[in-house]
């Protein structure tokens, strides 16, 4: 089923520009570590910290989903040294602040005073795909994907 409705309800509707991406094939727990690192954060800070993401230049800190996961040189980030570079992920929603950032300037919005109000991340549609193995040991197996959605609102 297609995702038509945002997580979180806005009073202010004309203060807030939003976005939303369907269905993009990153890694859903990538995606909320993410939605929960951006939020709160002016956008230029966010897109900055992103950017510096996707350029391994600075480490994605994981809170959530830390299991097994090396701990890099360096002082910590956010209170947490272990952390990866998802790539693929930091790209889309980088994708989608700037869909946002567009929403907002057609809205009429100050895009110097944006605030990330809202950010989510949840599991998408899984298409079935085939592992070709041989003549017969072929598996089928699920390619997942992963909704993402920012609300910004403008700062006072």
């Amino acid at each position: 089923m297609v995702k038509k409705e945002y997580q979180k309800k806005v009073k202010k509707e004309k203060h807030c520009a939003k976005a939303m991406l369907k269905n993009r094939r990153i890694s859903t727990k990538y995606a909320v570590e993410i939605a929960n690192y951006i939020k709160g954060l002016p956008v230029s800070k966010a897109l900055a910290k992103l950017q510096r993401i996707a350029e391994k230049k600075e480490y994605l800190p994981l809170k959530k989903y830390n299991k097994k996961v090396a701990h890099r040189k360096g002082r910590a980030i956010a209170g947490k040294k272990a952390g990866r570079y998802p790539v693929k992920a930091c790209n889309s929603f980088i994708e989608l602040l700037n869909t946002a950032i567009a929403n907002a300037e057609n809205k009429g919005l100050d895009t110097e005073k944006l605030l990330v109000l809202h950010a989510f991340a949840s599991q998408g549609h899984r298409r079935l795909g085939h592992q070709p193995k041989g003549r017969i040991a072929g598996k089928r197996r699920e390619r997942k994907s992963t909704h993402i959605e920012v609300i910004l609102q403008e700062a006072k």
